[in-house]
């Protein structure tokens, strides 16, 4: 029997296993040095002032919504899609989701239908819009800037699939996903099929302290241990001030937070797997320049994912003709497809809110084709060529 060959598949180097081996013989395996460290080159790799770290990718999205102050009765432009937790966050904050439908050349969420979408529920409270980096390939963000700056909407940048990748601006010049020039706020997560492997784990960044400065308290129960805070806050005016003879033990609780933190382990794997993240990239380009080639002369395959600048390829999507009976075909050859991703909206728990089959035609019409091929770093030529020739031999005896 043929070697399994999955969708995606995580890499744990021995200098990964060294570096987890010393945080465990450390004096810290949470709240400790790794932790700031993990964020401090995160955010040196993206390009933004801040980033924080989070236990997973869903925690850092559910914090971001509550930072820029998300609530009952407000509502969020969403793509649908994308993994649920994109959505789901919005939900956590009792607020409602409006869903766009897809560009069906780039299968991210279609910027020229926001407006359009904005203005037809201008009886409702719309408040921002999480687009979604889907694949690797980074929505344009200056172009949805315009359109949101027009409607005083924040932007929350789900970036989980493309650490890395980027998009050409109106000057031609890359703007790496997450950076936060555009979006106020811009998630990851590390979880063993993303770029970086971490086990789980997520990350924030952003270029606005403010925001900056709430999410680092909010995952941490809403406390605070900053001296300098205390001073400044107005309740300590009201017979608290005697806490300060004591700053090594006092600590405020000054929201309602969580326990959203990383450990050090996790930050230890994540900043070992960080250190050949550009690799790793490089690695998932040339299999996709491969894949492209090859099944460029396929009619029965439309609209794979063709290399463009700044995609980071997370995954590698084929639309196709006879999807059920190729994703049979290629498990009964050790060839593990997967879909990414039943629409959201089609969900049961979205259904009973109201959404329902045709709302998004276009999310839809790109379901009913879609799989995702085997893409990971580590893919040897002979696993590439497997899947080329496997993939072909089907359609070849089925046309």
């Amino acid at each position: 029997m043929k070697k399994i060959i999955p969708y995606g598949r995580q890499f744990i180097s021995e200098e990964d296993i060294k570096e987890v081996v010393s945080t465990l013989k450390s004096d810290y395996l949470t709240q400790g040095p790794k932790i700031a460290e993990f964020e401090s080159e995160f955010a040196r790799y993206v390009g933004s002032k801040y980033a924080i770290a989070l236990s997973n990718g869903t925690a850092a999205l559910h914090l971001s919504t509550l930072a820029l102050g998300l609530k009952k009765g407000d509502y969020v432009i969403c793509t649908s899609i994308t993994f649920a937790a994109s959505v789901n966050c919005v939900r956590y904050c009792g607020a409602n989701v409006l869903f766009a439908d897809i560009d069906p050349k780039t299968f991210l969420i279609d910027i020229s239908s926001v407006e359009k979408l904005i203005k037809e529920h201008s009886d409702k409270k719309i408040v921002g819009i999480i687009p979604v980096d889907f694949a690797g390939r980074v929505v344009n963000l200056e172009a949805l800037k315009k359109i949101t700056s027009n409607y005083g909407l924040w932007i929350l940048e789900d970036s989980c699939h493309a650490p890395g990748g980027s998009f050409l601006d109106s000057q031609k010049q890359p703007q790496k996903a997450g950076n936060g020039n555009f979006a106020e706020l811009s998630i990851f997560s590390f979880h063993p099929v993303k770029h970086i492997a971490a086990g789980e784990g997520g990350m924030v960044t952003t270029n606005n302290k403010e925001l900056y400065e709430k999410i680092c308290c909010l995952r941490t129960h809403g406390i605070i241990k900053d001296e300098q805070k205390y001073k400044n806050n107005a309740s300590l005016a009201n017979g608290n001030k005697k806490h300060l003879d004591y700053p090594g033990w006092y600590m405020e609780m000054q929201s309602l937070g969580f326990n959203y933190r990383i450990t050090d382990i996790q930050a230890a794997l994540g900043l070992s797997q960080l250190k050949r993240a550009q690799e790793g990239l490089e690695k998932r380009k040339k299999i996709a320049q491969i894949y492209t080639r090859e099944f460029s002369g396929i009619s029965q395959i439309k609209n794979h994912s063709n290399v463009i600048e700044g995609h980071a390829y997370h995954l590698f999507i084929l639309e196709v003709e006879k999807r059920r009976e190729l994703y049979d075909f290629l498990r009964e050859k050790n060839i593990f497809s997967q879909i990414h991703y039943i629409p959201v909206h089609l969900m049961p728990y979205y259904k009973e809110l109201g959404w329902k089959e045709g709302d998004l035609p276009k999310a839809e019409k790109y379901y009913s084709n879609c799989l995702s091929i085997p893409m990971y770093p580590t893919m040897t030529n002979e696993e590439i060529d497997r899947v080329v020739q496997t993939i072909k031999t089907f359609y070849k005896n089925e046309f």
